[in-house]
């Protein structure tokens, strides 16, 4: 388990020679791992590794439910209008996506701060909600993927998963 820092990017080989995931990890184990989805370059937080591609597969399809909980700092505050428009679905250019729930981060006062939970795991899709209702997403950090946290793990470091934490990864 990663905390991705911000400027890294979610590949294991880059041509264009830029600060890779798998630079951070590279010393971690003697198997080839990959990353369980993808972050983008400017997106931090909780990113997975493994080996195990029936893993990979059940944390990443979004048929699986898998859940992932964001929080997005915006260019301004999000008013309850557009919190429910975003709670209703937006329909984008590549479909409907209807969040799992959306909330304002409760120890923020100015309403920038919002929590939005999904399960889909298309391309910049938190960025992609908020801007198709007029909103910037300043700061973006994904806190929790499949019940696990980076809760006390600094950003740019990693750390195995515990035994218990493998168990319910391969029991969802």
């Amino acid at each position: 388990l990663l905390n991705k820092p911000k400027c890294f990017i979610s590949t294991s080989d880059d041509p264009l020679d830029r600060k890779t995931v798998m630079n951070l990890v590279e010393k971690a184990c003697p198997e080839r791992i990959y990353s369980v989805g993808r972050l983008d370059r400017n997106t931090t937080g909780l990113l997975l590794f493994t080996n195990d591609g029936e893993l990979t597969t059940k944390l990443t399809h979004p048929k699986h439910g898998i859940r992932k909980l964001y929080h997005a700092v915006l260019d301004k505050p999000l008013s309850r209008n557009d919190l429910l428009k975003i709670m209703g679905g937006l329909e984008l250019e590549d479909g409907l996506i209807t969040p799992d729930k959306v909330e304002w981060v409760t120890d923020e006062e100015d309403k920038r701060h919002v929590g939005i939970e999904l399960h889909s795991g298309k391309n910049r899709i938190v960025r992609r909600i908020f801007e198709q209702i007029g909103y910037e997403v300043v700061r973006l950090d994904r806190v929790i993927f499949a019940g696990l946290t980076k809760k006390d793990l600094p950003r740019g470091r990693w750390r195995f998963l515990e035994e218990s934490e493998i168990n319910i990864l391969k029991m969802l």
